[in-house]
């Protein structure tokens, strides 16, 4: 990515109030965008946004993207050239729960999304994020790539497949590449890995429930410790989001397609490697053990090819998942002994954009 880019763009992010959507907002921050968020208000209590004082230095606007005059009230006021939809019901278990909500939210909220930027002519680029998990899952020891089917089994996983699918309707549509020149409209969805980071108070979620049990100095129960995952730090995907959405700014239509944001294969690790990890890492005694209460499906392994993004963006991760597991405890204790979190979060961005490659 080129740090210099994001300088006086006009971003519009939905979700900003989440975990995913905090750290993109400091770092957008942080690059001199002029950043306007639109979300519900924080998911959790705690939450990075209000711990991190997320919502200075931007424009916050407290919305529901399932309401389309809002949303495109919003967006129109604000006339942004670059649009980042983050905003969605993430959980899987809780899908279980209300599939009423997770599809209204997913799909209709990314309809509305869609239809906003159709009646916003300031809009030039659009990236909307799904998760790994809108593939047809085949429980493939191998990585899945961008033509792979869209699928799903839960209703969290499935409304991210019906989102990519509404996506690539309306760019058929509304803003194909034959047409460019009319619209000046380039879409694209990005799917990633399990996200990883400090700040995360998210519930039924990995690291934040080892946290909590570590914190608390009781053992953490770890339900399917043999799942596979593709484990990553929140920041590699955010930079992948951010690369793509330049790419599509300078480059049209090109670009305009589904991607993947994945680890290397050697992070990619059951969820009991991640457990002994974090609790090596913790010390005094940590411990954790398995959960053998019955719960909803989820799929035994998950990988995703990142070549594409390789081979085109010039997008790869660059830190090992054994430190960015170093990163998130080291969050979490600071934040323990009190420090400034918006500080220590902007610190760990600024350390790691040292680390990434980067085009001026």
């Amino acid at each position: 990515m080129n740090a210099d880019f994001w300088a006086g763009k006009r971003v519009f992010l939905t979700g900003h109030t989440g975990f995913k959507g905090s750290w993109l907002s400091l770092w957008l921050q942080s690059l001199g965008a002029e950043l306007t968020g639109c979300a519900l208000p924080p998911p959790t209590a705690p939450s990075l946004y209000e711990a991190a004082q997320v919502g200075e230095g931007m424009r916050s606007i407290m919305a529901d993207i399932r309401d389309l005059p809002t949303l495109q009230t919003a967006m129109q006021d604000t006339a942004p050239e670059i649009v980042i939809h983050m905003a969605a019901q993430s959980r899987v278990r809780h899908s279980y729960i209300d599939p009423v909500e997770t599809y209204s939210t997913n799909v209709m909220g990314t309809v509305h999304l869609l239809e906003a930027v159709r009646h916003t002519p300031s809009v030039k680029a659009v990236v909307i994020i799904t998760t790994d998990k809108c593939y047809e899952n085949r429980e493939w020891l191998w990585g899945y790539r961008e033509n792979e089917p869209m699928g799903g089994y839960d209703p969290y996983s499935n409304s991210k497949g019906c989102v990519e699918l509404v996506s690539s309707a309306y760019r058929l549509s509304f803003f194909n590449a034959n047409t460019y020149a009319q619209h000046g409209v380039a879409v694209a969805t990005a799917r990633s890995g399990n996200v990883i980071g400090g700040g995360d108070w998210s519930p039924d979620r990995l690291i934040p429930d080892i946290l909590a049990a570590f914190e608390s100095e009781k053992i953490a129960m770890i339900r399917n410790p043999q799942a596979i995952r593709p484990w990553l730090h929140v920041l590699e995907p955010l930079r992948g989001y951010l690369t793509l959405a330049e790419r599509l700014y300078e480059s049209g239509p090109m670009d305009a397609e589904g991607w993947n944001f994945g680890c290397w294969d050697d992070d990619v690790q059951p969820v009991g490697w991640i457990a002994q990890k974090m609790a090596d890492l913790w010390g005094g005694g940590a411990r954790w053990q398995t959960d053998d209460r019955d719960y909803p499906h989820e799929s035994a392994i998950l990988k995703l090819d990142i070549s594409k993004a390789k081979s085109r963006l010039g997008w790869y991760p660059v830190l090992p998942l054994e430190e960015a597991l170093g990163l998130i405890i080291d969050w979490s204790r600071q934040r323990q002994a009190g420090v400034d979190i918006r500080k220590l979060t902007l610190g760990q961005i600024n350390v790691y954009q040292a680390m990434a490659p980067s085009k001026t």
